[in-house]
């Protein structure tokens, strides 16, 4: 059976000039895919181009005639812009039309709407933004990564849960790893909804490590670190900003005179190895997990290399059963899970129900 994916190819700092290109690439590339792009019709016929006849079978085309604005306030996306791109792809898997729905379009705007139309799972408070990144070691499962700035213990918990079954599907381990981001790895350590969260997690029958600092998420210390979206937020870009320093680094090195250019002529695979490692494209598209549905989110920057991941991980996390997991677990063990929903956040999303 193909997997369909249905993707917004209106949103993102250069929306459709990048995202059809994209899922042209990945259907040379993957031939049990089917991709439903959303948009303007006319300009993506213009962007597909005499690729139509070649893949005509594998796309579908749906006719939108709004565009969620990168900068455009989450409730106004909800109310004012219904036949937005956006809003219709994520559609598509209420629908069961679609597996999964990938979109670089604004983040706030993508998380309001998918928690509207496709809900969250039962035991599940908030949806968090969940990303697998690179270790010394293999890879880390990081959560949240900004959908919840601040995040009472009991969410902390639910994204322990969320994050340990997602990198159980991905890298088929039993019992991943957990652990929670704190300034220091003493059970004494952080403010009380940090220690709260310790003692949920320690008792939740997670594998749970205990406390983890910010220089063991790239150690490959454990297989899943829990945070707020906040601190998370700030983690990753430093990340990133930190690789980026790196490839700089790097490149100066090996161009600041005649000698070191010789140099860098006899290291160069050595150079093309590290600059692909630290390539961020390659890791781009995050999940917003918990939510009864896929939902990728890709960088709103990221050029045809980028947004083809994110495709990429869309594909994997419906291949890999991530969704169906997710489900059991949350079935199996609803006496782990504890929520504590305000009632202000509740009236809030009522509102949001209206619309």
């Amino acid at each position: 059976m193909a997997i369909v994916l249905s993707v917004d190819v209106m949103g993102g700092d250069h929306g459709i000039n990048v995202t059809v290109p994209a899922c042209l690439k990945f259907l040379h590339e993957n031939v049990n895919v089917h991709l439903i792009l959303v948009g303007d019709r006319d300009a993506i016929y213009k962007q597909i181009g005499t690729n139509l006849s070649t893949y005509s079978d594998r796309i579908e085309v749906i006719h939108t005639t709004q565009v969620v604005e990168m900068d455009e306030v989450p409730q106004s996306a909800m109310r004012n812009k219904k036949d937005s791109s956006m809003r219709v792809a994520i559609n598509q898997i209420k629908e069961g039309k679609a597996h999964a729905i990938v979109s670089a379009g604004n983040t706030g705007a993508l998380m309001a709407i998918s928690r509207y139309v496709l809900r969250t799972m039962e035991g599940i408070d908030r949806p968090a933004i969940a990303k697998i990144l690179p270790t010394i070691t293999g890879e880390v499962c990081m959560l949240d990564l900004g959908a919840n700035i601040e995040c009472s213990p009991e969410h902390l918990l639910q994204f322990g849960v969320m994050g340990s079954q997602l990198m159980s599907a991905v890298t088929k381990k039993h019992a991943p790893s957990v652990g929670i981001l704190n300034i220091g790895t003493e059970e004494i350590k952080g403010h009380e909804n940090i220690k709260k969260a310790f003692e949920l997690l320690k008792n939740s029958g997670l594998n749970f490590y205990g406390n983890v600092e910010g220089d063991d998420i790239n150690k490959g210390t454990v297989d899943v670190i829990v945070c707020d979206g906040f601190t998370g937020n700030v983690a990753l870009k430093t990340i990133e900003g930190v690789a980026k320093m790196i490839g700089f680094l790097i490149k100066e090195s090996f161009t600041r005179n005649i000698l070191s250019k010789i140099i860098g002529l006899i290291a160069f695979p050595v150079i093309k190895r590290v600059k692909s490692k630290l390539d961020s494209r390659k890791y781009n598209g995050a999940i917003l997990l918990g939510l009864n549905g896929l939902v990728i989110k890709s960088h709103g920057g990221a050029d045809d290399v980028g947004f083809y991941y994110a495709l990429e991980q869309a594909y994997s996390e419906v291949n890999d059963g991530v969704l169906p997991l997710l489900e059991e677990y949350l079935r199996t063990h609803k006496h782990i899970l504890q929520k504590e929903e305000s009632k202000k956040e509740l009236r809030e999303f009522k509102d949001l129900s209206m619309l």
